[in-house]
């Protein structure tokens, strides 16, 4: 128990030093009081996840400082504020919202409006943005980068894009999360997207000489929604697994291709990555959309402390160099992917498929805690 224990605390340690202090905050509240077993299902939370980053460095009002410098530099005014002009949203979503609203509850959200696309089981996707936004959007992203502001990760794995809420956007994002992301997720989802106070939004880009993909992850969301405003390109789709925790958790569901102005919405649970860009150049603006209410009512809200036992070998594709155990025995470590290095605990021990290779890694036991 003693080596495990402070392997665990070592892990511990990791996870919040690439995390942020509310993390920090967040990860006490949900520890303090409770068992070992629940302590280790956070921790996994912690571990299998991609991470937020530090939180930016802010001046005296609050703002962060990568939005006040650019202020000045600002091409599209409109962006930075709290609205979203309904020339922006595609018509096929401004129908899905009014359906809903006229909707009673429980209804199937398969017959709510046919421009709702059910990808997978817990996957769906929809027309959102207009040619109009998209070129107000890339032209500001292309103004940020040209005015040479260093700009931080979006978060522990991508090692390109913008923040989008540190360059002052967060007003414009908030109120499409309220007027159009909420109100799906309330009824797709209806426990994680009952009540959104939070986001964290940013900007992904992947080409040749730059993150070409994504490993296999969960996301630090509740709900996350996914838009692909450009470019031109070949490859670069989002691979889709099982969700965290479940029995079929590295087995492959779906494969989506991105098209440029329709977004997808899914459980930030879900285990998924990026496929290798193959051309061109792929731009997404991502949501990961908070509940912190129901976060705090759900201390194993990535399920772990009731893991199940994997119910055969992973799909190829499902493989995570980031946090599998038995990557290496399938695969070579990845190159030009984006990934978070090998923390190697899934699946847990005790919870392993039938004849899970003997080389591979060992990982935590939650029986020793």
């Amino acid at each position: 128990m003693g080596q495990s224990l402070a392997t665990l605390w070592a892990s511990v340690l990791s996870c919040l030093n690439e995390g942020t202090p509310n993390y920090v905050a967040i990860f006490v509240s949900e520890t303090m009081g409770q068992s070992l077993a629940t302590l280790w299902a956070s921790v996994l939370s912690c571990l299998n996840e991609v991470k937020l980053p530090a939180p930016a460095i802010e001046n005296d009002a609050g703002e962060p400082l990568a939005a006040r410098r650019y202020k000045a530099l600002r091409r599209h005014e409109e962006l930075f504020q709290a609205q979203i002009p309904l020339s922006w949203i595609a018509p096929e979503l401004q129908e899905i919202i009014t359906s809903l609203k006229n909707a009673p509850e429980g209804t199937d959200p398969k017959s709510v409006s046919s421009q709702l696309r059910q990808e997978a089981f817990e996957v769906f996707s929809f027309p959102c943005f207009t040619k109009e936004f998209i070129t107000l959007f890339i032209e500001e992203i292309n103004n940020f980068y040209a005015s040479g502001i260093p700009a931080r990760r979006p978060n522990s794995m991508n090692n390109y894009g913008v923040i989008v809420n540190e360059i002052g956007m967060r007003p414009m994002i908030t109120a499409f999360q309220k007027q159009y992301i909420w109100p799906l997720a309330r009824m797709l989802f209806p426990e994680e997207g009952s009540f959104f106070d939070t986001h964290h939004s940013f900007i992904v880009r992947y080409q040749a000489g730059e993150d070409l993909g994504l490993d296999m992850h969960t996301d630090d969301s509740d709900v996350t929604f996914n838009v692909c405003l450009g470019y031109e390109f070949t490859g670069a789709t989002l691979t889709f697994c099982g969700g965290i925790g479940t029995a079929a958790h590295r087995k492959a569901t779906h494969v989506y291709s991105h098209e440029v102005g329709r977004g997808v919405i899914h459980l930030g649970s879900r285990r998924h990555g990026a496929d290798d860009i193959e051309s061109g150049l792929r731009l997404n603006l991502i949501v990961w959309s908070h509940n912190t209410a129901w976060r705090q009512s759900h201390p194993g809200r990535r399920k772990e402390a009731h893991y199940a036992k994997e119910e055969g070998p992973p799909d190829l594709v499902c493989l995570s160099h980031t946090h599998d155990r038995d990557y290496l025995s399938y695969k070579s470590a990845p190159v030009g992917r984006a990934s978070g290095g090998n923390q190697a605990w899934c699946p847990p021990p005790g919870k392993e498929y039938d004849d899970f290779p003997s080389d591979a890694k060992t990982g935590f036991s939650i029986g020793d805690l």
